[in-house]
């Protein structure tokens, strides 16, 4: 884009925003929401989380409390020995809690914002491609929705129906391609497609897109390390941050939490069935959600210190033992808590291996009490209901006796089979990984791929965050929303439906 396109591209943004009364929070203030305006806060009042409002891009926080639809502390969800069968402590970030039901709104967010502000998307002329494996697209759909431009979503036609019927809701248009969770190359040339017939699409790629790994490196990060203070103790040691691969965003949270805790291990999970990192493996694999069969550019490698494998049947048969009363039941004879057993559907299934993940990286390294565990439990158990109903038909109803089995194999039995402590070269060779996909097919360079490499890129991207926050700033002023709602005056106009799930 040309100097003029890019200033008139943010004229038309600022005049949609202007407009439909949308404010663009900051990274800042989505990491500490006791920094937005009281006009705000008191707007959000009475507006619901699931709402397609202008409003709610405030919530796209880890901060919000489901109770009272105010902020408050970290929404997180620690597991107990109980369950775990270990001594040391795990405790994943809960992601049902922002709008569209799942962090990936975040993810987004900071693929959107950036751009937006500096006049790189015009909403008024251009469309929005979100290519996922199914919770990244509902968050760019949502994003879309209150900008009032076109969407599409590009997601496997084997992923669950709930996420299908949810961006119908959005009016997105939707491009369902081969395959399920692990057949990211396909959604690829989806997108490669869309550049040659839409000349007017812009495609936000969360795997490779910066603005992913930051979002979560700079409010994530902060979250997690804010549940180890609230955790910890005299001697508690930050031991690990955990996550699936997917699109690899989840990981900086990890690069956020060494800054601070060098001893803190990031583990990569990933699939059994796919083991693309383990085993510069290939498959299919029903654990959705975490894209596989490449190494997203935005994964910062050499900062990996382990990756794990979770078989996909473990965590479909953990999801029955969560949700089913069978399981409640056995949950309740191993001794853990009402509280917990309530909670539990806030763990979905890609949540659930990232708990397995945890549960084998504290055996591996053998941790004990002082130890914590860190990971994110992406989103619950709405989204796959219709997974649930699936198992009832196929194997029948969820008996004690499965419930037995399936605690004391797949929970208490945990192993730290599939699990691989990555040495310099390991390290070095998941990196390489990257140039079959982003070299040799989506047009990167072999100097783009070797910038990677050096820490010093990633400690330099962290510093566009403040830059972002004052091109945000600077973008809100400009619309002159926030001033009209400090003087009593029009708001953005409340959306009639709720999409996602339930509070």
């Amino acid at each position: 884009m040309t100097v003029s396109d890019r200033e008139k591209a943010r004229n038309h943004a600022i005049e949609r925003c202007r407009e439909k009364g949308i404010l663009i929070p900051t990274f800042g203030q989505m990491r500490e929401p006791g920094t937005i305006d009281p006009a705000i806060v008191a707007a959000l009042r009475g507006v619901d989380m699931q709402a397609v409002d202008p409003l709610n891009l405030f919530r796209i926080t880890w901060h919000n409390d489901p109770r009272t639809g105010a902020f408050g502390e970290v929404n997180y969800l620690a597991m107990p020995s109980a369950l775990t069968g270990t001594e040391a402590r795990i405790a994943g970030l809960v992601g049902k809690y922002f709008p569209t039901g799942s962090h990936k709104v975040g993810a987004a967010f900071g693929c959107l914002a950036p751009r937006l502000v500096a006049g790189e998307f015009d909403p008024t002329e251009q469309r929005a491609v979100w290519p996922s494996t199914g919770n990244y697209c509902r968050g760019g759909a949502f994003d879309s929705a209150l900008l009032g431009c076109r969407a599409v979503a590009i997601l496997p036609q084997g992923m669950s129906q709930e996420r299908f019927r949810w961006l119908e809701k959005t009016g997105a248009e939707v491009i369902a391609t081969p395959g399920s969770e692990s057949n990211v190359k396909e959604i690829f040339d989806a997108c490669w497609e869309i550049r040659k017939t839409r000349p007017e699409a812009v495609i936000f790629n969360q795997f490779e897109d910066f603005g992913n790994y930051l979002w979560h490196y700079g409010v994530t990060g902060p979250a997690a390390e804010s549940v180890f203070r609230r955790l910890g103790g005299p001697r508690t040691r930050l031991a690990a941050w955990v996550g699936a691969t997917g699109s690899a965003g989840t990981l900086a949270t990890g690069d956020h939490l060494k800054k601070g805790h060098p001893e803190c291990r990031i583990v990569a999970a990933e699939a059994l069935e796919c083991p693309t990192l383990l085993q510069a493996g290939f498959g299919e694999h029903r654990i959705e959600g975490i894209g596989d069969k490449h190494v997203p550019w935005i994964h910062n490698a050499r900062a990996t210190d382990a990756v794990t494998a979770i078989d996909d049947e473990a965590a479909m048969r953990l999801l029955r033992l969560f949700n089913e009363p069978a399981g409640q039941a056995e949950l309740a004879r191993r001794g853990v808590e009402d509280a917990t057993m309530k909670s539990l559907p806030l763990l979905g299934i890609s949540s659930i291996a990232n708990l397995l993940a945890a549960i084998k990286t504290a055996r591996a390294f053998e941790m004990d009490s002082d130890d914590v565990l860190l990971t994110s439990f992406t989103d619950s158990v709405e989204l796959y209901r219709t997974r649930l109903t699936e198992l009832t038909e196929a194997r029948g109803p969820y008996t004690n006796l499965e419930a037995a089995a399936d605690f004391e194999r797949f929970l208490a039995g945990a192993t730290t089979d599939h699990f691989k402590e990555l040495r310099y070269a390991d390290r070095k060779a998941i990196h390489n990984l990257k140039y079959f996909t982003w070299v040799e097919q989506q047009g990167k360079s072999v100097g783009q791929l070797n910038a990677l490499w050096s820490p010093s890129f990633w400690e330099d991207l962290a510093e566009k965050l403040p830059l972002w926050d004052e091109q945000i700033a600077a973008f809100n002023r400009e619309t002159g929303v926030l001033e009209r709602m400090g003087s009593g005056g029009a708001r953005p106009a409340r959306g009639e439906e709720a999409y996602g799930g339930s509070r």
